[in-house]
């Protein structure tokens, strides 16, 4: 799976961004769908996972109930929406495929995924 995420920039704290990812190559829907992030001198950290289906969610507790995961297999994309942006949000988001079926809540780790995207850089000033 080729992966290619997009949608970073900068943004004042309070604010929203959409970050997209669009897959290619093999059947996307046999992959569960994660979003990572890298800020400079920390080690990757997970932000949140769709499963196969899109109908199974998990979001780290950094993120939760600012942060909207979804997937569209039809169009093989997997989307972050992020809502209520911190300066501590910045960082390089990584998306990543996962041909590992397990419970969702598993998917928190970086070594269980197969494929990466090339990452966008998000950057909230205060």
């Amino acid at each position: 799976v080729q992966l290619q995420a997009s949608g970073g920039g900068l943004v004042q704290a309070g604010g929203s961004l959409r970050l997209s990812c669009a897959a290619s190559g093999r059947t996307f829907s046999n992959y569960a769908m994660g979003w990572f992030r890298q800020a400079p001198g920390k080690e990757r950290e997970f932000v949140a996972v769709v499963n196969w289906s899109g109908g199974t969610t998990y979001y780290a507790d950094t993120v939760k109930g600012r942060f909207t995961i979804s997937r569209d297999n039809a169009k093989n994309t997997v989307d972050l929406r992020m809502n209520s942006l911190k300066p501590e949000d910045t960082a390089v988001y990584y998306c990543a495929a996962s041909g590992v079926r397990m419970a969702i809540m598993q998917y928190t780790r970086a070594a269980i995924y197969h494929y990466w995207g090339q990452g966008t850089l998000v950057t909230v000033s205060s």
